[in-house]
């Protein structure tokens, strides 16, 4: 298939202004989501009183949402409309419905906005890189540069929420879930902002392609190796990944680890889970900062191995090893969790297509990345939650955590198996 060239504009363009512009973006994306969604099924079970296995499905249709945005948002960004534009529009609508959420009570409410917002911010997720990848003058050597801000915007708005939950509620759990709509407030403010603050940057017009329905001829693209076992492996990985963070807040905050009120952890990274789980995210900041050497020097069967290798001791670590030390150590794994299997498809994922359907591409894999594996990992995190409740209400968090840590392992025997030691680098 032969590419269509990009314009010279979008590679040569000020490339010493582009890179700080697109990095304000990727902070404020990733912002919105460390502000609130750690909190959600927190603050749904133990505030509104919402049954676990009710919550697990709120945010599993939440998913379904996230399903079908690549048909809409992924189609409309190659084919019609620029790429910021689209971004702009998600953003008001989900800035709308999050702070929707703060308020709803009634269960079916909430999956109708759950719906809404993995309908329209799921595909931002895939046009923040799609929109980088476009206008890096290096995308192998800029995008990690980039990168790593929407990563330190999770940090602060974490950690922001949790030192805010502290200030508001101190050491009484009730109160922490109970301000925990606040950080939807808070989200939907920043999506606003991004939302005007897309508008402001480079055009990104659609390409060109064979076919006028780009997802189409981008899943041609994915059905090859090493995509293919990428594409079959990101959904039980996907699933796994919503598993642990659905309910890691929760267990930070109520579960096995339990601090002393006057905690140094709670000192630095506040209450309610989120400002402690941000501990992955400084982590990912090393390892992203890092990546740039690590994808030359190292081949990329071993990295993935690596990542998945990272993700099951996490889990084995919050099943067996209830310290703080231990878990500190286990939520640090994320940087690698993350760096070397989610950064690492995205880069991939752009070698191995051509460019007239990268935005398809990226929101293909996020149809199994945010869409059917959040599906199967939220609903699996208050299934197997209310399987291993007691009598009393207790969780049993060590085989709530060890059972997704076998199936992990499983994971990583077929990557071994199946992932080309050698893939050929697409040409187009």
């Amino acid at each position: 298939m032969t590419a269509i060239p990009l314009a010279p504009q979008l590679r040569t363009g000020l490339p010493s202004a582009i890179i700080p512009r697109l990095s304000f973006m990727m902070f404020l994306e990733f912002a919105i989501q460390g502000a609130w969604l750690p909190l959600l099924f927190g603050f749904l079970h133990n505030h509104r009183g919402i049954g676990d296995v009710t919550v697990g499905n709120i945010l599993a249709v939440g998913a379904v949402g996230a399903m079908l945005s690549p048909l809409i948002a992924g189609q409309i960004a190659d084919r019609y409309m620029n790429a910021e534009r689209v971004m702009a529009l998600c953003h008001f609508i989900a800035a709308a419905v999050v702070w929707r959420i703060a308020y709803a009570t009634n269960p079916n409410e909430l999956y109708l906005h759950s719906f809404l917002y993995g309908l329209f911010l799921t595909p931002t997720l895939a046009l923040v890189n799609a929109i980088s990848f476009r206008h890096l003058p290096d995308p192998g050597r800029d995008f990690g540069k980039v990168r790593v801000w929407g990563t330190f915007g999770w940090v602060v708005a974490g950690i922001a929420i949790g030192q805010w939950l502290l200030f508001k509620a101190g050491n009484d759990r009730v109160l922490q879930y109970k301000y925990m709509a606040d950080a939807m407030r808070v989200a939907a403010i920043l999506g606003v902002a991004l939302g005007f603050y897309c508008l402001t940057l480079p055009a990104t017009p659609p390409a060109p392609g064979k076919k006028k329905f780009a997802p189409a001829e981008a899943l041609k693209e994915i059905l090859r190796q090493p995509l293919l076992t990428l594409f079959l492996l990101a959904f039980p990985v996907a699933a796994l990944h919503s598993f642990f963070f659905a309910r890691a807040a929760e267990y930070l905050t109520a579960g096995r680890l339990e601090l002393p009120p006057d905690s140094w952890i709670n000192k630095i990274f506040g209450v309610g889970g989120a400002g402690l789980m941000t501990v992955g995210q400084i982590s990912e900041l090393v390892v992203l900062a890092l990546m740039p050497l690590i994808v030359k020097r190292f081949s990329r069967k071993l990295l993935f191995a690596v990542g998945l290798s990272a993700y099951a001791l996490r889990f084995f670590i919050f099943a067996y090893f209830p310290t703080a030390p231990a878990i500190i150590f286990a939520l640090a794994l994320h940087g690698i969790v993350f760096g070397c299997f989610f950064f690492l498809v995205f880069i991939t994922l752009d070698e191995y297509t051509t460019k007239d359907v990268r935005s398809s591409a990226q929101n293909v894999f996020n149809l199994i990345i945010f869409g059917v594996g959040v599906i199967a990992g939220n609903w699996f995190s208050g299934y197997l939650g209310h399987q291993v409740t007691t009598p009393e209400k207790v969780i049993n968090w060590q085989t709530f955590y060890a059972i997704p840590g076998a199936i992990t392992v499983a994971c990583l025997v077929a990557l071994l198996i199946f992932y080309p030691s050698r893939p050929r680098v697409s040409e187009a």
